[in-house]
């Protein structure tokens, strides 16, 4: 049941990962065109609650799916199971959590 709830939940976080991607696509590609600096860009995207919610929410959502898809390669090629398993997924989870919500803060607070 658990194998189950973890591909749901990777599949649910790849599906909000589309639309964020697409758009942080589309903002990097007009960023880069219009010849922004990174100051230029940093001015436009620290105290804005938009970009925040938006990186927000990319980041939560990256760091649960890769977190789990980090658990099924491990799994494959080094064998690791039950709690070990489970230890490893949440550490890496947290691990990326937190340096995306560094990242997060460093941008747009």
């Amino acid at each position: 049941m658990i194998g189950l709830r973890l591909y749901m939940a990777q599949r649910l976080s790849a599906m909000v990962m589309i639309p964020l991607t697409l758009g942080h696509i589309a903002v990097m590609i007009y960023a880069v065109q219009g010849g922004l600096s990174a100051a230029e860009i940093l001015s436009r995207t620290q105290g804005s609650l938009i970009w925040f919610l938006f990186y927000g929410v990319f980041v939560l959502s990256v760091s649960l799916h890769a977190a789990i898809g980090l658990r099924v390669i491990v799994h494959e090629t080094l064998g690791l199971e039950g709690r070990w398993l489970e230890i490893f997924m949440w550490l890496a989870g947290f691990a990326l959590l937190v340096m995306g919500l560094r990242a997060l803060f460093a941008v747009t607070l």
